[in-house]
């Protein structure tokens, strides 16, 4: 009975901090931003043939004006960009249409 309840508490233990490294990689980001700013950015970032682009949201704006320029200008000429749906030139117009401005060189 005792091992078993041992056995009950590191499997809740294991579960709360799986939980807690979830949680903290959601949030972390890239460059300052949470993946929840990402999401909030990609509509305005992502090539559509069959619609236009929209305007950034403010969410996303508000998760650009967080954001390391300097970090996320390093990504500009990436790869992955286009791997992943983002269209680079949508993504370096994002800081001037937040009104955030970009460092000089990006």
């Amino acid at each position: 009975m005792e091992a078993k309840l041992k056995m009950m508490s590191m499997a809740v233990l294991m579960a709360a901090l799986v939980l807690s490294a979830c949680t903290a990689a959601r949030t972390q980001g890239l460059c300052n931003m949470s993946q929840d700013g990402f999401t909030a950015c990609k509509p305005a970032v992502t090539s559509s043939f069959l619609a236009s682009t929209p305007d950034p949201s403010a969410a996303c704006c508000a998760a650009i004006a967080g954001a390391d320029m300097r970090c996320l200008c390093s990504y500009k000429d990436s790869k992955v960009l286009p791997a992943l749906g983002i269209d680079p030139k949508l993504a370096m117009a994002l800081p001037e249409k937040c009104g955030v401005a970009l460092p000089n060189p990006c």
